[in-house]
């Protein structure tokens, strides 16, 4: 999709966040393991200065980011045992999405990480050649992920937005309002989406239980953050921007 939009055989698309490093590398650091601690801290970073710089550094890759939407909270879910601490999820085969940091931060965790488009990740989890993966509730619930996975940890360890995007060469055919009403309605979409989610959250979880997952809704996070920080030691160049995100978070407590 991002690259028909490259090309401008599409006009405009929403977007998980993962693939977008491919076309900025900045746009990366949204990836780093439990860079947010809840939503409030995510939106105060996406709809401020730090979220538009971002966006503004798919330009030079032909893309204009107009705002983000919300996939959520990823979760790990596996068929193999109950996960609580980072230490349970050693040896653990888990699908990450292709995306060079979620490979190293389930490596870290002692996983074995495999990178795996969505199509083929269903069949490989029906067929058990793979342990597990992770994904947000409402990614989970679409896909009816109790079929073929038992156990659900709530550990949260990224956070994914769905970007609205669109052709740089259409957005800049557009006069200068209309190009304003492009913002403002992508903005004002995110952030009814953002509360759509919210509030379906509580009834998908419901259901993963009923259909037989057993979910740990309060798993040792510390053991987690603490687990994966070399990550951040292996992406030196993501550090001031981590730093500007982690400024907008102080400035909210």
């Amino acid at each position: 999709m991002l690259e028909s939009m490259q090309m401008g055989t599409l006009d405009m698309g929403i977007v998980t966040s993962g693939p977008f490093v491919n076309f900025s590398e900045a746009m990366g650091v949204l990836d780093m393991p439990f860079l947010f601690a809840s939503n409030e801290e995510a939106y105060a970073v996406f709809d401020g200065e730090v979220g538009r710089d971002l966006l503004d550094t798919l330009e030079d890759s032909s893309l204009k980011g107009l705002a983000y939407a919300e996939r959520g909270f990823r979760n790990l879910t596996n068929n193999v045992k109950a996960v609580h601490s980072a230490d349970d999820v050693a040896g653990l085969k888990i699908r990450v999405m292709e995306n060079d940091v979620y490979t190293k931060t389930f490596t870290a965790l002692g996983a074995n990480a495999v990178p795996m488009n969505w199509n083929d990740t269903l069949t490989a989890l029906q067929q058990g050649t793979i342990d597990g993966e992770e994904n947000p509730i409402n990614v989970i619930n679409s896909y009816k992920l109790w079929e073929s996975q038992k156990y659900c940890t709530l550990d949260r360890h990224s956070y994914s937005s769905a970007i609205i995007t669109m052709s740089l060469d259409v957005f800049n055919s557009l006069d200068e309002d209309t190009q304003k009403i492009f913002l403002d309605s992508a903005q004002e979409a995110a952030e009814y989406e953002r509360k759509w989610v919210a509030a379906q959250e509580a009834d998908q979880l419901q259901t993963m239980k009923d259909n037989g997952m057993e979910v740990d809704e309060d798993p040792d996070v510390d053991s987690f953050r603490e687990a994966v920080k070399s990550v951040y030691e292996d992406y030196p160049q993501y550090d001031d921007y981590v730093q500007k995100i982690n400024d907008v978070i102080a400035g909210l407590n």
